[in-house]
């Protein structure tokens, strides 16, 4: 059988779009540690020497934005002024408003408790229409797709060594990128690897290739998924010491990919950075990965997607499909009655289960929100009642 291959991508924390990303994390975090049912959409951008923050902010605690926005940038390293960027130079400009009340009414009253529902979890509406993907692999132990689980790992890696000193010429922008080569559907090694980093000007790229090998690949990469023919590239445009938001302009909500499956699975086109869990965008995708979760742990599919769809001010789902991909120990439709049976995905019971109106969100904008274990939507608490439903 011919071989075929696989790649995803994942960036650092330093990334601009994950620079925003991580400000508008940070932001619902501090409104939902004093208002838990407070109401965040914050959208940001950052660029240059400039760092804005819209959106819309309804709660009881006004949040001093202008020290959240340079408390993260400071932790991210952007902290000398010659990297072009920096906490403590840079302008802040805040436009935010409150949501408005067409939509926070369908949110407040769904559709249900209009027409007479007085169970809780049918108060609440979704907060916008849309659809959702969830998805669960059982090629790595976290059961998510091998590309873009190493791609993290490999991004987070090059993190933590610019952190810590080992590499200490290091700068805080980078990309990595992992092809995976498969055999059928299984994944057989690691074909090639690609680490963009932005680094200080006295390096020399030989020097990054040996060091990057050494304390990066090496310490991520299972030993038994390379060989002597896998490729390892790094920074192929030539130099990289200008990087960051003084390089490129980032924006909230763009790497939606990098922060769900690497491309392994569709995408519905809801970014989640920066909005409260009264957005399926964000809830209904944990929800759903939850739920695949589940079903690739309990043994019922080696590979599962799940796709959910609202429509605002509604609690019920709009529709839910299921699909194992040929791998399910059950049929796809025995399957979906199963899922709807054993997980509520109604937006209050999604929060309620996943606790959700808790400040747990600026560690999920950066290296996947999927796939890392300390996450509610990652407990695979339900695959003894998946097992028994299933029989």
């Amino acid at each position: 059988m011919r071989p075929s291959y696989f790649t995803s991508e994942s960036v650092t924390e330093g990334h601009p779009d994950k620079v925003a990303d991580r400000i508008a994390d940070a932001v619902l975090d501090a409104v939902l540690e004093h208002d838990p049912v407070g109401r965040v959409a914050c959208e940001v951008l950052v660029t240059g020497g400039l760092v804005v923050v819209a959106g819309e902010i309804t709660s009881v605690y006004a949040p001093d934005l202008e020290s959240i926005v340079r408390r993260v940038i400071t932790d991210v390293g952007y902290t000398d002024d010659r990297l072009g960027f920096s906490a403590e130079t840079c302008r802040v400009q805040i436009e935010v408003q409150q949501q408005s009340a067409d939509i926070a009414g369908g949110v407040d009253h769904a559709t249900e408790e209009r027409g007479g529902s007085d169970d809780r979890y049918d108060q609440l509406g979704a907060g916008d229409q849309g659809i959702m993907f969830g998805f669960a692999s059982d090629e790595t132990p976290e059961l998510m797709p091998m590309p873009i689980q190493l791609a993290h790992r490999l991004a987070e890696q090059l993190a933590e060594v610019r952190r810590d000193g080992t590499l200490g010429y290091l700068r805080p922008d980078g990309k990595t990128q992992v092809t995976v080569e498969y055999v059928g559907t299984r994944p057989v090694r690691v074909s090639r690897l690609l680490i963009s980093t932005q680094h200080a000007p006295d390096v020399s790229v030989d020097t990054m290739e040996s060091d990057l090998a050494k304390y990066v690949v090496d310490a991520v990469i299972p030993a038994d998924l390379v060989d002597d023919s896998t490729d390892l590239v790094v920074n192929p445009s030539g130099r990289f010491e200008l990087g960051g938001p003084a390089a490129d302009t980032g924006v909230t909500g763009r790497k939606i990919v990098v922060d769900t499956y690497g491309g392994s699975a569709r995408h519905g086109g809801g970014a989640f950075s920066g909005k409260d869990p009264t957005k399926v965008d964000r809830s209904a995708s944990y929800a759903t990965r939850y739920a695949a979760k589940n079903i690739v742990a309990a043994g019922l599919a080696d590979k599962v997607e799940l796709q959910i769809a609202y429509a605002i001010g509604t609690a019920q789902p709009f529709s839910i499909l299921v699909d194992t991909f040929g791998t399910g120990r059950i049929p796809n439709h025995e399957l979906e009655r199963m899922v709807a049976a054993a997980f509520d995905f109604r937006p209050a019971a999604i929060i309620d289960h996943l606790r959700l109106r808790t400040p747990i969100y600026e560690p999920t904008a950066t290296y996947g929100h999927f796939g890392r274990p300390q996450f509610s939507w990652e407990h695979t608490d339900a695959v003894a009642a998946l097992q028994a439903a299933a029989g």
